[in-house]
């Protein structure tokens, strides 16, 4: 049996990638994306902190992440946030700069198993998460998955859960040209100081 998956983006959009600690979601954002698409919370940690694994920085490296979201959507640019967003602070925070910018918001949740997360930790070079952070974050994944619509709830314009790394190795994604308002063009240009 042959797996297959599409996705199909709206271009513009805010795309979050939801998943805890080893469920693949740089190497999606890497395999799908361009790197100027791809806000990785991990990036920003290692560059004003002392590597991605410092979680001293967090606060300022999602200030920045924010920032660099917030200007890139008002440009009407699509974006690629990679980090876990498991629960719904870190989300609602980022379906409010996607409002803010008149853009959609896509989820893609990678819901592999917990054991299949904490062993591609186990086998990445460098850092690796603690197993019980990778459970915590794996059960408030879960959490959100419980409640069917809960996502959709919260303001996402679509929600696309893959449950297996077979799923994640066939996906597809496209992409269709949405037209922005002149007033949303106009708003997005780059403007001469």
């Amino acid at each position: 049996m042959t797996i297959r998956r599409e996705i199909d983006l709206p271009d513009p959009c805010l795309v979050v990638l939801v998943g805890p600690a080893g469920s693949g979601k740089s190497t999606l954002a890497g395999r799908h994306f361009g790197r100027s698409e791809i806000l990785a919370s991990d990036a920003f940690r290692a560059r004003i902190g002392a590597g991605e694994a410092d979680q001293a920085v967090s606060r300022t490296a999602f200030t920045v992440l924010h920032a660099a979201l917030a200007r890139r959507l008002a440009r009407g640019l699509l974006t690629v946030v990679d980090a876990t967003s498991v629960t719904i602070r870190p989300r609602r925070s980022l379906l409010e700069r996607a409002r803010a910018a008149r853009l959609p918001a896509v989820a893609v949740v990678l819901a592999l198993p917990v054991e299949d997360c904490l062993a591609s930790d186990a086998g990445r070079p460098g850092r690796h998460v603690p197993p019980d952070v990778i459970r915590a974050q794996w059960r408030a994944m879960e959490e959100s998955l419980a409640v069917p619509g809960r996502l959709i709830a919260e303001g996402f314009a679509a929600v696309h859960v893959l449950g297996s790394r077979a799923e994640i190795d066939a996906l597809t994604i496209g992409r269709s040209p949405v037209e922005l308002s002149r007033q949303r063009r106009d708003a997005a240009r780059p403007r001469n100081p």
